[in-house]
């Protein structure tokens, strides 16, 4: 398409900026559609297990309800707090947003569908993730509250945390892909188990770090049973608590962005990403976009089946976990994979 565009009248600066621009929209706009779908998921899935119906009454089988609750917040008034730094509080949820978007942008949906096949994009995911927390710590620092501000910092050490560990996770992929460029990490798993399985996750040295790189995303997430950081027990309802109408749902909708980009993370390092799960020449016949999203969906059931099922943590269990935990076993684990490649593919 950019190439079509830039051989029109648009010429190949604008050609490349429109083309640019519709990619952009075809990702963002479809993307939004999917949270609302999600955040209905989500709530079909908690009622499921509770023995309850859920959303069932506005659009068939409740189907509406996510876009009735946008409505909702979107006719609501906007409250500042009287002693709150203006610019800061509407700031911090288009940060938090925006962010959650933007890391979409290096994202394969397939092996030619992807915004920018840059050849750092774990490094472009791993960048932008940390600027999350910017949001978090805004909004709870402009709300001028105790509460909200407890709960940033609560929050700010959370992410920093649990990003210390996926980071040294995610060299143990780098080290068996031998490079950073996430389609390429995909092909590398073709046929990776047994000569046939398209996947990192059985490989009995990165099994461990699936897992962990899993647990991880739900604590980078603030998904339980690690959402601490609006624990309603001691802190009211976390660094959103002044917030309402848009801004509000700006966090809202930043959270679950958030939380399919980390299942999108997981299919793609651990779970052969848009490659059917089996190296079988009829299965490639299905868009790889359609297996992404059979695995995300699949990835997304596990975070709604924990939230349903499994206590919160403490917070000193919480950075436990991450610090005493997931930091030395992944550190352990980048020596024990570095040590297994040297061994075998360098001889």
């Amino acid at each position: 398409m950019t190439e079509y565009l830039q051989s029109t009248f648009l010429g190949p600066e604008l050609g490349w900026f429109v083309a640019t621009l519709v990619l952009i929209l075809l990702i963002a706009l479809p993307l939004m559609l999917a949270v609302a779908m999600i955040i209905y998921a989500d709530r079909k899935i908690w009622a499921a297990m509770a023995l309850r119906r859920g959303p069932n009454v506005v659009g068939p089988f409740g189907l509406l309800q996510s876009f009735a609750d946008g409505l909702k917040v979107f006719l609501q008034e906007t409250i500042i707090p009287s002693s709150a730094n203006r610019g800061l509080f509407l700031l911090a949820p288009i940060i938090t947003f925006t962010v959650a978007l933007v890391a979409w942008a290096v994202i394969p949906f397939s092996e030619t569908m992807v915004l920018a096949n840059i050849n750092i994009g774990l490094l472009y995911i791993l960048a932008i993730s940390s600027l999350g927390v910017y949001g978090v710590v805004i909004a709870g620092w402009s709300s001028n509250s105790k509460y909200p501000f407890f709960s940033s910092m609560r929050a700010a050490a959370q992410m920093i945390s649990y990003e210390v560990s996926i980071g040294f996770i995610l060299i143990s992929v780098v080290l068996f892909a031998g490079t950073f460029n996430l389609n390429d990490i995909i092909t590398s798993q073709q046929g990776h188990i047994f000569g046939f399985v398209n996947a990192y996750g059985l490989n009995p040295l990165l099994f461990p770090m699936a897992v962990m790189f899993l647990i991880s995303s739900l604590a980078e997430t603030a998904r339980h049973p690690f959402d601490l950081t609006e624990a309603e027990s001691e802190l009211v309802a976390g660094y959103q608590t002044e917030y309402s109408s848009m801004s509000f749902a700006l966090f809202w909708l930043g959270e679950y962005a958030n939380i399919l980009l980390m299942c999108a993370l997981n299919v793609i390092l651990f779970w052969g990403g848009w490659l059917p799960p089996v190296d079988w020449e009829p299965l490639y016949m299905v868009p790889g976009i359609i297996w992404l999203f059979i695995k995300m969906f699949a990835f997304f059931f596990i975070f709604s089946w924990v939230m349903a099922t499994v206590p919160r943590y403490r917070y000193d269990q919480l950075m436990r976990l991450g610090w005493k935990i997931f930091l030395p076993i992944s550190i352990f684990w980048v020596v024990l994979v570095s040590g297994y490649l040297m061994l075998t593919r360098y001889g």
